[in-house]
């Protein structure tokens, strides 16, 4: 089934063309991928961010729209991403970075296109983890920058996962809630966090 990719706003989009169209209207330096970039660098499928800021006794997570992240393709394949912020003037940009959650968000989205229920793709940080993950929505017609993850919908931790968390494992809320949880949850010096899953 198709993977509904969320059009991310107008003006987001405009600050991240600015930002690659002129390097020096930005304070943050290019990466080197895109320094050494042959070919025009474009942005493609943009994602609301959400921040996971605490669960709150009902089991209910509580999340909140921190930007949106656009991958910037150069030829085939994604090179780096370019995060922008909202701000009280709007929408603004913010930086652009590489590393292993570029590549991570491309390997999440090939294997979410795979599957045979349509998703809404958003992505789900949990900062005090230092956890990434993608968030496939199960209502596609939902506004992509409001809600919480539901029961049913799935997580799929991007590389690298904290340990004992696997990465790139579909996991539905309702199963890794709790784990994350346990993991935010100040627990006595004898009490470990479960595991979840094997490494992929």
């Amino acid at each position: 089934m198709p993977l509904h990719v969320p059009p991310a706003p107008a003006p987001a989009l405009r600050t991240v063309l600015t930002a690659l169209g002129s390097p020096t209207a930005v304070r943050e330096a290019r990466t080197p991928s895109l320094r050494s970039a042959t070919g025009p660098a474009t942005p493609d499928l943009p994602l609301p961010v959400h921040v996971l800021d605490r669960i709150n006794p009902a089991g209910t997570p509580a999340t909140r729209l921190a930007g949106w992240r656009f991958l910037i393709r150069c030829g085939e394949r994604a090179v780096a991403a370019a995060e922008t912020r909202l701000t009280p003037d709007g929408w603004a940009f913010s930086h652009f970075f590489e590393g292993p959650y570029v590549t991570a968000t491309e390997r999440a989205l090939r294997q979410a296109e795979t599957m045979t229920q349509s998703y809404q793709a958003r992505l789900l940080s949990v900062p005090e983890l230092y956890m990434l993950t993608l968030w496939l929505h199960g209502d596609c017609t939902a506004d992509s920058t409001e809600g919480h993850p539901a029961a049913t919908d799935l997580l799929v931790p991007l590389a690298p996962a904290p340990p004992g968390i696997a990465a790139h494992r579909p996991h539905r809320v309702a199963e890794l809630l709790p784990v994350l949880n346990d993991r935010l949850t100040p627990a006595p010096a004898s009490a470990a966090a479960p595991l979840l899953g094997s490494p992929a």
